[in-house]
């Protein structure tokens, strides 16, 4: 069936990112404060048949592909049955989970069981001391036991996310394209945006990740690749003779807007077209009717943008739309 989820831009929408908790067992730096988080009451969080109603009438638009996010998604009880009843969905071909990883060791074989495809790890240092300052209190050898155990039962292609901050991990650039020669496994750099009211602070952490390629050791190394299966919006490169890839997804320095494919939900049940700007429309309150979400979600995305104008703050230019103040953490990355 044909995607009826196309916008005025006549991009089409076979993506869904569905946040199935707002809470985190870490904190790291750009995604929420250390201290002062108020999390959503477990009454105003999506129950389980909520989120399987609405991946229903998405899959009947023309979704196929579903990731679950958080905060981290295997905070969430029973969360391993969820993704079972997700993965039964005609019409879902693809079932994706991204998580920090400090839980997935253990619920590695159950999650693929289940009918989890895939994962992507957060993993923003590959310094132990590092690694738990920006997280602020993770354990990086558990998030290694994770890669390991994934490997081991088959949750791939796996790929760890990394969001370059100047003067936190950019130092570690090379580190990280090091340890693709030697791991099949997707290195994905991912420049740090200006969510949820972060803008002063953001401007200085950023850095373009351009810039940090061309200042690299293996700069003239790099050979430019097909993007892999299910590879989203990253531009991919390889070592010669390694045995994993690394990949750039610049949203700030060179958006990929004009090819967004994706819809957000978050974990109290409204749809966000657009990661950045602060429009939501309200899906839970129409459960039980189908015809009423199909309604939202295609209405939704009358109010997508053609771009987010997240450059524009570098810059200090006036921008087109009001930016949301919710953190990545509440809104699902």
């Amino acid at each position: 069936m044909p995607s009826t989820l196309t916008d005025k831009y006549n991009r089409i929408h076979n993506y869904m990112r569905i946040s199935i908790t707002d809470r985190c067992n870490l904190r790291c730096t750009y995604c929420m404060p250390e201290e002062g988080m108020k999390f959503l009451p477990n009454e105003q969080l999506m129950t389980d048949d909520e989120i399987v109603q609405i991946v229903r009438v998405a899959a009947q638009l023309g979704i196929r592909k579903i990731r679950l996010t958080g905060g981290e998604p295997l905070l969430r009880p029973n969360v391993v049955n969820l993704v079972q009843k997700l993965s039964q969905i005609e019409g879902i071909e693809d079932l994706a989970l991204t998580t920090n990883g400090l839980l997935l060791a253990n619920m590695a074989a159950d999650l693929k069981s289940a009918g989890l495809k895939r994962v992507n790890i957060s993993m923003d240092s590959l310094k132990p001391e590092r690694f738990k300052q920006m997280t602020r209190g993770g354990n990086l050898q558990r998030v290694l036991d994770a890669v390991e155990r994934c490997a081991a039962v088959g949750l791939t292609p796996l790929k760890l996310n990394v969001v370059l901050m100047r003067g936190f991990n950019d130092d570690e650039w090379d580190d990280f394209i090091q340890y693709t020669i030697d791991h099949p496994i997707i290195v994905r750099f991912i420049e740090y945006m200006p969510i949820g009211g972060r803008q002063q602070g953001w401007k200085r952490d950023y850095i373009s990740l351009e810039e940090r390629l061309k200042g690299s050791r293996w700069h003239e190394q790099a050979i430019p690749v097909d993007k892999p299966r299910h590879g989203g919006p990253a531009a991919y490169y390889r070592l010669p003779d390694a045995k994993g890839q690394f990949g750039l997804i610049h949203p700030v320095s060179d958006h990929f807007c004009d090819t967004c494919n994706r819809l957000r939900i978050t974990a109290d049940g409204y749809v966000k077209p657009c990661l950045y700007w602060s429009d939501e429309f309200h899906l839970r309150h129409h459960i039980g009717d189908d015809a009423k979400l199909a309604e939202v979600l295609i209405r939704s995305l009358e109010a997508k943008p053609l771009n987010h104008e997240m450059a524009y703050e570098l810059s200090g230019q006036s921008l087109s739309h009001q930016p949301t103040t919710r953190t990545m953490s509440q809104i699902g990355g």
